[in-house]
């Protein structure tokens, strides 16, 4: 079982406590452990959709819109490869949903994010952001650009302040170019980008540099103190946290440091650490933050940081921070790591929090979404058929959505602010769809 091959835990808001999403992870795990059945039937099948699109519970509803390719309120086409997604409160009822674009270079089959040439941060570069407004009834209002001239615009996270930090998932140099190359750039790549949800229009694309330049992958901001927990997609990646010199004004910069287990640096997290023991953590500086190679883990390691194998997804809770190690663990079938911060904010602890080492019950997990009702809903990219699966607090697993059209990935998972809609993407061909129907707790 892999409970995070590929994980990406979206903050459900502030007022969601920790307790929500280790419930289910508890639950999952301790159920399997004992021998107990895992699958349950959740909403029910799943019925076939006679347009072929989207397989839900019977009473369950979906509307697809903002395909890649359809004509947006801008004027230029939705852009391909729908990705990570957040979604936040608009005006009059609506919901605002700021949507990643996980773009390269060299896809040039596939429309890219258009702005003019002064609003985007590299014009070799395809990757962004759409934001979209959509209306009470789930009717879409209005999208356009957001954010263009990325590269590979795969996760990142929602802030407390009301915008969506947007993560360059490459390290791409002009150093790298290659005469007439499909992925050449003009820029130095891998940095965070801020996109306000109330832009109506594509932002100033400003780097965070002092969020350091390495593969990221995704953010949690802890609303108390305003500090950012940041992933890193590598195998010999690093967790690191960014103290902002202003909370909530990333632009003013700030100090990045990575994690040290104490007395036991340069840790190597992937195997032979025992499940539920806390482990006492202190923070390495780090000095170099843009280097013009990708060596800011390199220096963090050579300073006693400890490495997690492909850090992905993160989430916020209640005071803890839960990330996954995609491919950790003995089985390489992943890991799922808790981090509590102290009252000092330069300690805290670090603990092995699942790690099932078992023949997978998902077919790679990818973002995961905690409902209102206190389910996970986990977007799968593996191998074949794609689902949605969610997770009960009683740790039954079940089939929420199939991929009716074809193999590709469910992403950006995310629930309206009313709690009534859940918003996901099919990344290809594109495809952002709305569904409802009847939501209920689950209970023992």
């Amino acid at each position: 079982m892999s409970i995070s091959r590929r994980s990406f835990f979206v903050l459900a808001g502030a007022s969601t406590v920790g307790t929500i999403l280790a419930a289910p992870l508890k639950e999952l795990y301790a159920r399997q452990a004992r021998g107990e059945s895992i699958k349950g039937i959740g909403y029910g099948t799943l019925q076939p959709d006679p347009n072929g699109l989207l397989d839900l519970p019977v009473g369950f509803q979906y509307r697809a819109f903002s395909r890649t390719g359809d004509m947006m309120s801008d004027g230029k086409p939705v852009p391909g490869d729908h990705d990570g997604m957040a979604a936040f409160p608009g005006a009059r009822g609506t919901t605002i949903l700021v949507r990643n674009h996980e773009l390269s270079p060299d896809e040039v089959t596939k429309p890219k994010v258009e702005a003019s040439e002064e609003k985007q941060y590299d014009t070799l570069c395809r990757g962004g952001t759409t934001t979209l407004i959509v209306g009470p009834n789930r009717e879409l209002i209005k999208d356009f650009a957001s954010l263009a001239g990325t590269y590979r615009n795969c996760a990142g996270g929602p802030t407390p302040w009301g915008s969506w930090i947007s993560c360059e998932e490459n390290t791409s140099t002009p150093a790298d170019n290659q005469p007439g190359a499909a992925t050449n750039v003009s820029k130095l790549h891998g940095y965070n980008f801020e996109v306000p949800s109330s832009a109506t229009e594509p932002v100033n694309p400003i780097p965070l540099v002092a969020m350091g330049r390495f593969n990221h992958e995704a953010i949690a901001v802890d609303p108390k103190t305003g500090i950012v927990y940041q992933t890193e997609d590598r195998g010999d990646g690093l967790f690191y946290r960014f103290i902002p010199k202003l909370p909530g004004n990333l632009q003013a910069g700030g100090v990045l440091e990575a994690l040290k287990i104490k007395d036991m640096p340069q840790a190597i997290t992937k195997t032979n650490f025992p499940v539920g023991q806390p482990m006492a953590v202190e923070w390495v500086r780090i000095d170099d933050v843009n280097p013009v190679k990708d060596t800011v883990r390199v220096e963090g390691f050579a300073k006693g940081a400890a490495q997690f194998s492909r850090g992905e997804g993160i989430w916020y809770g209640n005071g803890e921070f839960y990330f996954c190690s995609t491919d950790g663990g003995e089985a390489e079938l992943g890991q799922v790591w808790r981090y509590v911060p102290d009252n000092s904010r330069y300690g805290g602890t670090i603990e092995l929090f699942v790690e099932p080492n078992e023949q997978n019950a998902l077919d790679g997990p990818d973002n995961i979404v905690i409902s209102p009702l206190g389910d996970l809903f986990i977007c799968e990219d593996g191998e074949g058929e794609q689902f949605v699966v969610g997770i009960t607090p009683q740790g039954e697993l079940y089939d929420f959505a199939r991929n009716a059209i074809n193999d590709s990935e469910f992403a950006g998972a995310c629930f309206s602010p009313d709690g009534r809609t859940m918003f996901v993407n099919i990344q290809d061909p594109g495809i952002t769809f709305a569904i409802w129907g009847p939501w209920r707790k689950f209970g023992k």
